[in-house]
């Protein structure tokens, strides 16, 4: 039997989709070690720079010492305290919502959410490029989905139009910075069209949360779209630098997930240390944080590999390089690494086939000069 998966194995090698996870030595700021050598890590979703920040993390400690490092059972059992609600209220009113739910990964809260809402009479119409948590999470839902083109809501208001009358609730589901696309979602169409066909609006800013927005609560802020948009999910385990997750949205809805989601009543809480260094670094970490830097440098790159004939796309801090071909991106990766810069292929299914990329994601402390020469190197291994 174990020859079936040796089989599988080989065919992933020939189409350059075999991957292994890599022996990280230390990272350290903006650099990271592999295999004994320093590299600067442009693979990373630490896009402030916290959790790389050693300063941080022991001016962290100093501050706060009454924690665990496990909680030993799901919130609705006897794994909740004072300073989950904490976070969760805190949460709430920053989005202007009556409430707030904490979840373990992001993964965890898009899996739970739209499998809890969506019933046997309900219909999801979701990005074709959403995530894949938000995939699975409409594979597990007893809701009929569809997902619409990337960005087109001119598909999206085709489906809407031939399919929502047939089903009861109705659900749009999009995130908003793409981290494999670097793209923005125009969240004013989307306000637009679920109140056009009555349906409720779930938006993701795993990417954006606390990059975006003046007080960095993400794309919904910035576009002000957050009072309209029904269920907000974001993620501690990018920019906040920690780990889980939160959905906020009207005390029904809270209520209704505390009762139905699985991935959140059959799960053992985060542990306390996690919960109060997220809320500590939403506190006093997020408003003296200038990101102004971070998007320029992005900017900058997309623009030069632009001028370089490089196809790039995007608007954040998340700069695509589109190759297509497997081998040529693994090379193009391997040729970066060798000049010292951490960049990883990215390859089916992660995305589409014929798509395969490098996928520079930038961080609050990387300056230009450190990454001024990735063009003219692309350019000659290109």
């Amino acid at each position: 039997m174990c020859n079936i998966f040796e089989k599988e194995l080989q065919n992933l090698k020939k189409q350059s989709r075999f991957r292994q996870i890599k022996n990280i030595g230390s990272k350290n700021g903006k650099y990271i070690n592999v295999n004994g050598k320093n590299y600067l890590n442009l693979s990373s979703n630490d896009y402030l720079g916290i959790a790389g920040n050693k300063d941080l993390t022991q001016m962290f400690l100093k501050e706060n010492k009454d924690f665990s490092f496990g909680s030993a059972s799901s919130r609705l059992l006897t794994g909740n305290l004072p300073l989950y609600k904490e976070l969760e209220a805190l949460l709430a009113r920053l989005h202007n919502k009556d409430g707030a739910l904490l979840f373990n990964s992001g993964y965890h809260a898009n899996i739970g959410i739209i499998s809890a809402l969506a019933q046997k009479d309900d219909i999801v119409f979701s990005d074709k490029l959403n995530h894949a948590s938000i995939i699975d999470g409409l594979k597990l839902s007893d809701g009929k989905f569809y997902r619409y083109k990337h960005l087109n809501y001119e598909h999206l208001e085709s489906l809407l139009k031939k399919h929502r009358t047939d089903y009861n609730k109705a659900f749009i589901m999009s995130e908003t910075v793409f981290s494999m696309d670097g793209d923005i979602t125009d969240l004013h169409k989307l306000i637009e069209l679920k109140n056009k066909y009555r349906a409720f609006l779930i938006i993701d800013e795993a990417h954006a949360f606390g990059a975006f927005g003046q007080n960095k609560l993400g794309i919904c802020e910035e576009q002000n779209v957050i009072n309209e948009t029904d269920i907000i999910t974001g993620t501690f385990g990018k920019s906040i630098g920690s780990i889980g997750a939160y959905c906020v949205a009207s005390q029904s809805i809270i209520d209704y997930l505390i009762n139905t989601t699985r991935s959140f009543i059959f799960t053992t809480a985060l542990p306390d240390v996690n919960i109060m260094f997220s809320k500590w670094v939403i506190e006093k970490v997020l408003p003296d944080i200038d990101t102004k830097k971070l998007f320029n440098t992005a900017s900058k790159l997309r623009n030069v590999l632009a001028e370089n004939k490089i196809k790039t796309c995007g608007q954040s801090q998340i700069v695509p390089v589109m190759i297509g071909d497997n081998l040529k991106t693994v090379q193009a990766a391997e040729h970066l690494q060798s000049k010292g810069y951490y960049v990883l292929p990215i390859r089916p299914p992660t995305v589409a086939p014929n798509t395969s990329r490098l996928r520079f994601s930038l961080t609050a402390d990387i300056e230009w000069d450190d990454i001024k020469d990735i063009p003219n190197i692309l350019k000659e291994v290109l």
